[in-house]
């Protein structure tokens, strides 16, 4: 949850009639799916949300590398007072002109690393890949599903092992492969790990990239998939069972109303379903069971009200291990490290 602390606030003025300036940084540009489109969708939120009280300026196609650090500086130099990085990559060069700029905040997606005037925030997509496992352990005929991984790192892990902690929690029986493509946006390298999933058996997909190519892949082969980060069903009518959605609007308003309140800290924020930052959405009922849709409803309902923890235990590890004993649930420090995969992935995790 947000906290609220006025002396860790930056302190900043602006000109009268001159309305701060907010500017968000794109990995890839928009689009009409996918993460971008999504916190694209939030920015436009805020547009509407606070009008003219603010000046929103956005920068799409930015690679993270060393570029991403003269596009955060030229936004503070020119006198934006809350800057957005949208992208896990850019954690390093952004942090980098934070600290020339201890009088502007600085927003990260994802990230880990903190300081004053550095924040980050993250929405808990794996509440939502746990629904979607629900669904896919009912929904599917081969006891295999598939996931298309972007990069091996803790975010992604957790949604892969959500996906199949939900599989398994209805069908016992499911094993879930993995295939990397070491990228976050690369709509040929995911149609052809999509390709082999589907190779090897697997009927269901869930993908953590940021195309719908998965799920068009899937509608060409007749098998069923997943939108993820907005509703991407257009672009799959009949492979669709339903799309993970981030309402990252909810986060941004808040952070704005904060900073222009001077109330905002960099504390980090990690918000789920709860705060109705994210959801299960448009689910296909002409191809999912009443009693899945049922279960669906069930468990969002007591992840919203606190009663249930898709990482809660018991939990075992691909070796059988146990990860998380009965009665206990990971903390968001052990889900925020999370390198293992849970029993009933198939494969080696990289390194």
């Amino acid at each position: 949850m947000l906290a609220f602390c006025a002396a860790a606030a930056p302190s900043w003025s602006q000109a009268a009639g001159d309305p701060p300036g907010v500017a968000f940084v794109y990995l890839t540009n928009p689009g009409d799916a996918g993460w971008t489109y999504a916190h694209d969708r939030g920015a436009k939120e805020v547009e509407a949300a606070f009008g003219n009280k603010i000046k929103v300026t956005r920068v799409e196609s930015v690679p993270e590398s060393a570029d991403s650090e003269r596009v955060f500086r030229d936004l503070a130099n020119k006198g934006n007072k809350i800057i957005v990085g949208t992208s896990f990559g850019y954690q390093d060069f952004e942090m980098k002109v934070a600290r020339d700029f201890p009088d502007t905040v600085f927003e990260h997606a994802t990230g880990y690393k903190r300081a004053k005037n550095f924040g980050t925030y993250d929405i808990r997509m794996y509440q939502g890949a746990y629904l979607a496992g629900v669904i896919a352990g009912q929904v599917t005929k081969s006891n295999v599903l598939g996931f298309v991984g972007s990069v091996p790192v803790p975010e992604v892990v957790r949604n892969i092992n959500a996906y199949t902690l939900g599989a398994r929690s209805v069908n016992p029986k499911i094993h879930t492969k993995v295939v990397w493509v070491n990228s976050w946006f690369d709509p040929g390298k995911e149609k052809q790990a999509a390709e082999a999933l589907i190779g090897q058996g697997a009927d269901v997909l869930l993908q953590n990239t940021d195309s719908s190519a998965t799920l068009q892949t899937a509608a060409e082969k007749h098998v069923h998939a997943f939108g993820w980060d907005s509703d991407m069903k257009s672009f799959g009518p009949s492979a669709h069972l339903g799309s993970v959605v981030g309402h990252w609007g909810v986060y941004y308003k808040a952070l704005i109303q904060q900073v222009l309140d001077g109330k905002w800290q960099s504390t980090p924020v990690w918000w789920g379903m709860s705060q109705q930052a994210l959801d299960l959405e448009d689910i296909n009922t002409a191809v999912v069971p009443a009693a899945s849709q049922q279960a669906v409803v069930e468990r969002r309902n007591a992840m919203t009200s606190g009663q249930f923890d898709p990482f809660a235990g018991p939990i075992k590890d691909q070796g059988g291990a146990v990860k998380v004993a009965a009665n206990a649930k990971l903390s968001d420090a052990d889900l925020q490290r999370m390198n293992w995969y849970v029993d009933g992935v198939d494969g080696v995790l990289p390194k």
